[in-house]
């Protein structure tokens, strides 16, 4: 069976294997056996190896040198092109971080590769598919030049188990003077709450101009809570300064592909849509029985936001106690 690399995105501060590897290496499968690649500080593969053979890498390839880890981006798609030129992969499939995005883009640049970003499903023929112009056409693709590349957007894929052996190979490091030209000075760990990443969620409670205030976002963050959910907002409320950047779902946000998106206070304009219509199944809070969101969403709810979500708060939580 043909041998698909799966670069292992990895949680800060020996956090664990991110959710979007998991769901990467699951992907893969369709288009042979999967072999994860670690690149990182010594001592990063050792905490993660065994999650990664429980989804399927028959092989884990750890790369693991201060070089990898001290320079920004440049030296992890130096590795990750080596490694195509001697295993001769049918493929590689990257999530699609900010970072995983620009190592693909590198890498296809480094083996004269098609590369194929933001994909939602890969066939067993390599035929990829994405969502195009803010999700109103559906693309099929497929590369024709070189090794194909795939980055995987976040909850396209189930993660699905499928132990396999993970032999750890390592791979020697040799990185480039041309790779050096940027170092990393300093890390500052983000403060995490105890919600879910956005991007990873199973479930995310999105609030917009609606929600009318920044302190009003606690009904917001109510729900999130009582649903185990990620809190997004809209452009237009991060615009109102009522939650940070980081949570902007949309075309210039992030985008989000959840089994379950709650849309509060949102009208629904193209470019948050953008973000998040492919989502599973959409509920949609608007007090205007006009407002475009609900011609997108499965569930909607004509009513005052203050009134509706404190009430279905209570009515979840109550059913979980």
């Amino acid at each position: 069976m043909a041998e698909v690399l799966v670069l292992a995105e990895l949680n800060p501060a020996g956090g664990g294997v991110r959710k979007t590897t998991l769901e990467a290496l699951t992907a893969a499968r369709a288009l042979g056996e999967p072999s994860a690649v670690v690149l990182g500080a010594p001592g990063t593969a050792a905490g993660v190896k065994d999650a990664l053979a429980e989804y399927g890498a028959a092989t884990v390839y750890v790369a693991e040198s201060p070089d990898v880890d001290d320079y920004l981006v440049a030296p992890k798609a130096e590795v990750l092109a080596k490694l195509v030129e001697e295993k001769s992969p049918a493929a590689v499939v990257i999530p699609s971080s900010p970072e995983g995005k620009e190592i693909a883009g590198r890498l296809a640049i480094k083996t004269n590769s098609g590369f194929l970003t933001d994909v939602t499903e890969i066939a067993a023929d390599g035929t990829a598919t994405q969502v195009a112009f803010a999700g109103q056409t559906i693309v099929h693709s497929k590369v024709t030049t070189g090794t194909p590349i795939y980055t995987l957007r976040g909850n396209s894929v189930t993660p699905e188990p499928a132990p396999a052996a993970g032999t750890e190979q390592p791979v020697e490091v040799a990185i480039s003077d041309a790779a050096k030209q940027v170092k990393v000075v300093d890390r500052v760990v983000e403060q995490k709450s105890n919600r879910p990443e956005l991007t990873e969620a199973s479930i995310v409670v999105s609030g917009g101009r609606g929600v009318a205030s920044a302190e009003n976002f606690s009904i917001i963050e109510g729900l999130a809570d009582s649903l185990g959910a990620a809190v997004g907002a809209s452009r237009a409320a991060v615009d109102s300064g009522f939650y940070p950047h980081t949570f902007q779902v949309g075309q210039t946000g992030k985008t989000v592909s959840p089994q379950l998106y709650v849309a509060v206070g949102i009208s629904g304009a193209i470019q948050h849509r953008a973000g998040m219509q492919t989502s599973k199944t959409i509920v949609a809070i608007n007090k205007d029985p006009e407002a475009p969101i609900f011609e997108l969403a499965d569930f909607g709810v004509v009513g005052d936001l203050n009134t509706v979500v404190p009430q279905a708060t209570e009515q979840i939580t109550a059913r979980k106690g």
